[in-house]
C-alpha cells in the first residue's frame, strides 16, 4: 500500500463520471444525511483536513473475477438507493474505492446530481414526500447556524430561486463549469453581483466563489493511498478496518461484506437489496431492513447461534444461506404476505423481529401455496394471529430479540406436527419477563387505544377478526368526534357536568370502529343512531350491531357515557375469548 499523488475534486469527480473510479460489491451503500454534506462542504471551504482515502486498483486481466457498483449520482430515499451495476468489459484497469465512498458519493451527488429524502408528516408512498433537491450555497451572508461558516442548503429549483437582498443561491454544481478564475469573474458580472450597491455583499460573494473555485480546481485535497492486492481476503479485512470510523458499518452491512465475497453463484448485494424492496411492498407497506433478512437467514438456516458476531458470518454459513436461499425468501414474502392479511404493516408493527418465526414455521411446513387463504388453514392462521398479536401488545421483542428468537425456534421445529404450536409457545414464556399471557389488567388496559396509536388498530384486528384487513378498512369515530366541541355538545343537550368527560373519551377504542372505506366516507360526521336508521338495512341491522360490539342502549348523543360503559364491557368480553389462554 503507498501513498499517492494528491488529486482535486474535480480530477475525481470527472473519474466517477467517465467510470473510472467504481464501488467494490463489499462496500456498503449511500447512508449520509443533507447535513452530513452541507457539513462536508463548509469544511473544505474552511480548509479543515477531510481525512485521506484508500483505493484499490485492479489490473484489467483480474477486475473480471470481482464485481463492480458505480456511484450513485441521484439520490431517492424510496425509489433510487441502490447503485447501479458497473459494466467493466473495458481495457482499462479498475479504480475502485476501499474507504471513502460516503465522502466521494456525497461530493458526486453535491456536484451533479440530486438528493431527494423525505418530507417529514408525508406518507412513506406519496410521491409528492421526496422532492429533487440541488446543493447551493449563498453567496450573500453567512448562515445563522454558528456552526458553520458558509450557508450550503438543499434546495429545489424554486426555493433557489426566491433570492433577495441577503440570499443570492449559488448552484454548486455550476463550479464544475467555471474552469478559469475569469469564468468565476464573467458569472460576478452576469448575475450582478459584482455591482452590489452593498459593496460588503459584492466583496463576500468574490470571496465566496474565488475560494469555492479553489476547492473544485485548484487545491489537491484528494489524498489517497492505493492498494493493488488481488487477494479478496485481505481486501475484505481491510475494508472492514477502515470503515471502522466514519458513518458506522453496521452488522448487516458486515455481513453482507462477507455474503457478497463468499457466496458463489449469486451476487448477494443485489440478491438481498432487490428483495428487500420487493417484500417492502406488500400489503399497505412494511419497513424491512437488510438487517431483520439477513438475521432471518440465520435463524432459517438453523445456524446454532444467531447473534451478530464475526464468527456466524464464515464461508460455511454464508454458502449455506446461499443455497437455502429461495426458500429463504419464499418463507419470509409468505410470512410477510400473511401479516398484511391481519391487517399490519409499517404503521403498527413495533418489531419487525416478529415475522421471523411465522417464516421459520412455514419453511418447516415445507411452504404450502396460499397459506393466507386456504380454507383448510383456517385454526393455523388463527393460532399465528393470536401469538403475533399477543407478541406485539406484550412487547416481547423489544429488548433482546435472540432470548425470544431462539426458544420459539425450537418449539416450532420440534412440535409443529400439529399446526402452529401456539399453546407450548405460551407455556415456554409463563412466569417470565416475555409471558405472554393477559391478565384482567392487561385486558383493561387495552381500552386506553386511542386513535391514530400504532396498537389501536392492533387491538380493533382481534375486535374485527372477520374483517380482511388487506382491503381498506378506516378506524372510525362511532359518535363523529367533529361534535365533541363544548359548544356542539351543549347544543345537544348534553349536561355540563359530563362534556369534560365526553371529550375525553371519545377518541378511545371505546368509541372506535372499522368500516370499510365507502361506508366510512358515506357516514362522514353523521349521527350515529341516524346513521344506523338511514344507511344500515333494517334485516341487516341486527348482525350489524353484533359484529360491531353496539350495547342495546340508547343512542342519543346525551347518553354516549353509557354506551361507552356497555360497549366497553362487550369489547372486555370478546378480547378475553381471544388472549386469554
Amino acid at each position: 500500500m503507498s501513498f499517492q499523488t494528491p488529486l482535486t475534486i474535480n480530477e475525481v469527480i470527472d473519474g466517477i463520471h467517465s467510470k473510472k473510479y467504481l464501488l467494490p460489491s463489499i462496500q456498503r451503500e449511500f447512508v449520509w444525511s443533507p447535513e452530513q454534506i452541507t457539513m462536508l462542504f463548509d469544511s473544505l471551504m474552511r480548509d479543515y483536513p477531510i481525512n485521506s482515502f484508500l483505493f484499490w486498483k485492479v489490473s484489467k486481466e483480474k477486475a473480471s473475477e470481482f464485481k463492480f457498483y458505480e456511484f450513485l449520482r441521484d439520490y431517492h430515499q424510496k425509489d433510487n438507493r441502490h447503485n447501479p451495476k458497473a459494466n467493466i468489459s473495458g481495457s482499462d484497469d479498475v479504480m475502485a474505492v476501499l474507504d471513502g465512498q460516503q465522502r466521494l458519493t456525497s461530493l458526486y451527488i453535491a456536484l451533479k446530481g440530486t438528493y431527494a429524502n423525505k418530507i417529514a408528516y408525508k406518507k412513506w408512498d406519496n410521491p409528492l414526500a421526496y422532492p429533487k433537491k440541488k446543493l447551493y450555497i449563498n453567496l450573500l451572508g453567512m448562515p445563522e447556524d454558528i456552526s458553520y461558516e458558509y450557508e450550503f442548503e438543499f434546495l429545489t429549483d424554486a426555493e433557489a430561486r426566491k433570492n433577495d437582498e441577503d440570499h443570492h443561491w449559488f448552484p454548486v454544481g455550476k463550479m464544475l463549469d467555471l474552469k478559469e478564475q475569469y469564468d468565476v469573474m464573467n458569472y460576478m458580472i452576469e448575475a450582478g453581483l459584482s455591482s452590489n450597491p452593498d459593496k460588503d455583499k459584492a466583496k463576500y460573494a468574490n470571496r465566496v466563489l474565488y475560494k469555492l473555485h479553489s476547492v473544485i480546481h485548484v487545491n489537491k485535497i484528494i489524498s489517497y493511498y492505493l492498494e493493488q492486492s488481488t487477494e479478496l481476503d485481505k481486501v475484505l479485512n481491510i475494508f472492514i478496518r477502515v470503515n471502522s470510523g466514519g458513518t458506522t458499518l453496521s452488522y448487516s452491512d458486515l455481513l453482507l461484506s462477507f455474503a457478497t465475497a463468499q457466496w458463489e453463484t449469486r451476487d448477494a448485494r443485489e440478491e438481498i437489496n432487490e428483495f428487500v424492496d420487493e417484500i417492502n411492498q406488500i400489503g399497505k407497506g412494511f419497513n424491512i431492513g437488510k438487517d431483520i433478512v439477513l438475521k432471518a437467514c440465520l435463524v432459517l438456516c438453523d445456524i446454532p447461534d444467531i447473534s451478530f458476531k464475526v464468527d456466524n458470518f464464515n464461508r460455511t454459513n454464508m454458502l449455506l444461506i446461499e443455497k437455502e436461499w429461495d426458500n429463504i425468501t419464499k418463507a419470509i414474502r409468505n410470512a410477510l404476505t400473511l401479516i398484511s392479511s391481519f391487517g399490519f404493516g409499517r404503521e403498527n408493527i413495533t418489531s419487525n423481529n416478529l415475522m421471523i418465526p411465522v417464516a421459520y414455521y412455514l419453511k418447516t411446513i415445507e411452504l404450502p401455496n396460499n397459506f393466507e387463504t386456504s380454507t383448510s388453514r383456517i385454526e393455523d392462521r388463527k393460532n399465528i394471529k393470536l401469538w403475533f398479536v399477543s407478541a406485539l401488545l406484550k412487547r416481547v421483542f423489544s429488548f433482546a430479540p435472540d432470548g425470544a428468537l431462539k426458544p420459539v425456534r425450537e418449539i416450532i421445529k420440534n412440535q409443529s406436527s400439529n399446526g402452529f404450536p401456539v399453546d407450548a409457545i405460551f407455556a415456554q414464556f409463563k412466569g417470565t419477563n416475555r409471558a405472554l399471557q393477559f391478565t384482567d389488567d392487561d385486558i383493561n388496559n387495552l381500552l386506553y387505544s386511542k386513535y391514530g396509536h400504532g396498537d389501536t388498530l392492533v387491538v380493533l384486528s382481534i375486535l374485527y377478526p372477520w374483517a380482511d384487513l388487506r382491503h381498506n378498512f378506516h378506524v372510525d369515530h362511532m359518535f363523529p368526534k367533529s361534535e365533541f366541541t363544548v359548544k356542539r355538545l351543549k347544543g345537544k343537550g348534553v349536561p355540563e357536568t359530563k362534556i369534560n368527560e365526553f371529550i375525553a373519551n371519545y377518541n378511545y377504542i371505546g368509541n372506535l370502529q372499522l368500516l370499510e372505506e365507502i361506508p366510512n366516507i358515506e357516514k362522514k360526521a353523521m349521527d350515529f343512531e341516524k346513521w344506523l336508521s338511514e344507511k344500515v338495512p333494517a334485516g341487516e341491522l341486527v348482525d350489524y350491531k353484533k359484529k360491531h360490539y353496539v350495547p342495546n342502549v340508547s343512542l342519543d348523543f346525551s347518553n354516549f357515557d353509557v354506551f361507552l360503559e356497555k360497549r366497553e364491557n362487550l369489547l372486555i368480553q370478546k378480547l378475553n375469548s381471544e388472549l386469554r389462554r
